[in-house]
């Protein structure tokens, strides 16, 4: 598979599926290419048993620059043709998850698996909103983010007015996205972006740490269908949440991994969980 990609390199390691965005010359600024290359990375990640968890971060000393703006202009005056990506053609997520999780990037938070951004450096544009859309954020001190939105006079593009709010408020979200101001790791923690601060070059292995407990101790199953109830539940109010919570309790009491989970805890040993993939 790795032949497909140009832009990104791909690398699995039981538990872990690492997608770096490969351009560091440019800051990892996206490319078409580049975007259509980590949704079919994701989709390859939630159908593969080995993984648990993913991690996205970037190559040399950037995240994410945001969209590469030659690319666009090259685009736009027609000084280049749109390339053929067909043979990426990808639709990770889970459907199941209703509507709102199928508009542009908004299939990020329905992948069915722990996606966490390890933010290694310069974090701009749309390089923020996909930080925004992953499900933690191990953020290094040194890194730099910027949204770029005000002073390029754009707005709050692709669900970072729905998110950034819910994740550090709605006078910090416009402080951040009205000023266009530039802050570093340290700030991004203050603020309640980073779930992990971590030290200049340990991001990505503290993201794989992590991953790699979970998988030794939760049950993969519980994991997808957490995440699914936290971002659905977002959208509707307590009663409607409470009720499918229930629900989804029932089914979750008859399934093989509750009796794993108290057979394990009884004989104290670490549970035995069946991996789950999207097929």
């Amino acid at each position: 598979m790795s032949e497909v990609y140009q832009e990104i390199i791909y690398d699995v390691a039981d538990p872990v599926a690492i997608i770096t965005m490969n351009r560091p010359d440019q800051l990892n600024a996206f490319t078409n290419r580049m975007l259509a290359e980590i949704r079919h990375a994701l989709a390859a990640a939630e159908q593969d048993e080995r993984v648990v968890g993913i991690i996205l971060t970037g190559a040399g000393r950037g995240f994410c620059a945001g969209m590469d703006m030659g690319s666009l202009d090259n685009l736009a005056s027609g000084a280049e043709q749109a390339e053929d990506l067909s043979a990426l053609t990808a639709h990770p997520g889970d459907p199941d998850l209703g509507p709102d999780f199928q508009v542009t990037f908004s299939y990020l938070l329905s992948i069915r698996k722990p996606l966490i951004g390890a933010i290694n450096g310069a974090c701009a544009g749309l390089g923020f909103v996909f930080a925004l859309l992953t499900d933690m954020r191990f953020i290094e001190r040194q890194a730099k983010f910027v949204t770029a939105f005000s002073q390029r006079g754009l707005i709050a593009e692709h669900g970072a007015s729905w998110i950034l709010p819910r994740l550090i408020g709605s006078g910090k979200a416009l402080d951040i996205l009205w000023s266009s101001r530039k802050f570093d790791g340290e700030e991004a923690d203050r603020l309640g972006l980073a779930e992990r601060l971590c030290d200049s070059g340990t991001a990505v292995d503290q993201a794989r740490d992590f991953i790699t407990d979970l998988a030794a101790n939760a049950s993969p199953t519980s994991l997808r269908i957490i995440k699914a109830q936290v971002y659905r539940h977002l959208n509707m109010p307590l009663g409607e949440a409470m009720t499918e919570t229930n629900d989804w309790m029932a089914t979750s009491l008859k399934r093989e991994d509750f009796r794993e989970g108290v057979q394990s805890f009884m004989e104290r040993r670490p549970p035995a969980f069946k991996r789950i993939s999207s097929d």
